[in-house]
């Protein structure tokens, strides 16, 4: 009857220091994570440096093998410690975790895919969490409810962004010719949609009068097409409402995040943070 309980504590402890910023353990872990990240991607940009590759080769597969080890371990206990290993294995890091560790196993089968490890980078995100930003997760999400209620009105933006630039690459087909650059009308939206992002790449330029006069036009149009998405953005931003703070608290069963501070129960599924 006593093992359970130790058992119990024991996953909380591990799920705890993994899952949470909360404290000194969870800190360090986070650390510790973030810097084998750094220290991975590092090596992979140094791999492709052929003169430093041909230098230090062994010692950039035995770096390599050193993270890899840690990250394996790392995705191991993040499944033991939570009641519902399928939550963390399907769920968006769970699949980044798991990709970003097996590459260099699979380069023991099929070279070349050691380049997956780029996929580390995403797992960055975590920083936000020992950089204690729970504080600022509600006004990401207010970003992100602004963004999906007007993105409606932002296709239908879109939308007429691309007529125009199909009008007007038209037009200057017509009026510029090959002879000048505008070998089709594809290429010639192609270069509408580059003017008109005021990007700009000076490979295809017009050269009548008529032509260049549309060009300005279209750079002008440009700037002031920018701001567009932004008031739509801004709108809807001021019609959310501002959230609780939240803590970087998870949830042992289901690992739902962002409970408000002090919260004993999960709101997704009811558990109890802290059994």
């Amino acid at each position: 009857m006593e093992n359970k309980p130790q058992k119990s504590n024991w996953k909380h402890k591990l799920h705890e220091i993994i899952y949470e910023a909360d404290t000194s353990e969870g800190k360090l872990f986070d650390v510790i994570l973030l810097i084998a990240i750094l220290a991975s991607i590092i090596l992979v940009m140094l791999e492709s440096v052929d003169s430093f590759d041909a230098k230090y080769h062994d010692s950039l597969i035995i770096g390599e093998w050193v993270i890899t080890i840690l990250f394996s371990l790392e995705y191991i206990f993040r499944i033991i410690s939570i009641k519902k290993p399928t939550k963390y294995i399907f769920s968006f890091f769970g699949i980044i975790d798991f990709l970003s560790t097996i590459p260099i196993y699979l380069s023991l089968i099929y070279a070349g895919s050691q380049g997956l490890v780029a996929l580390r980078a995403l797992r960055l995100l975590r920083v936000f969490r020992i950089l204690k930003l729970a504080r600022y997760i509600g006004a990401s999400n207010k970003l992100l409810l602004a963004l999906k209620a007007s993105k409606a009105k932002i296709a239908v933006f879109l939308f007429f962004v691309l007529i125009v630039c199909i009008i007007l690459g038209t037009v200057m087909y017509m009026i510029e010719g090959a002879e000048n650059g505008f070998n089709n009308i594809p290429k010639s939206i192609y270069w509408a949609i580059v003017t008109l992002t005021t990007v700009g790449f000076g490979d295809i330029a017009p050269q009548t009068p008529l032509g260049q006069l549309i060009s300005s036009v279209i750079m002008i149009l440009g700037y002031s097409i920018i701001a567009i998405p932004t008031g739509i953005v801004s709108s809807e931003m001021t019609k959310t409402p501002d959230e609780h703070n939240t803590s970087t608290q998870s949830c042992p069963n289901c690992l739902k995040e962002k409970h408000r501070e002090k919260a004993v129960f999960c709101y997704n599924c009811g558990s109890i943070l802290n059994p």
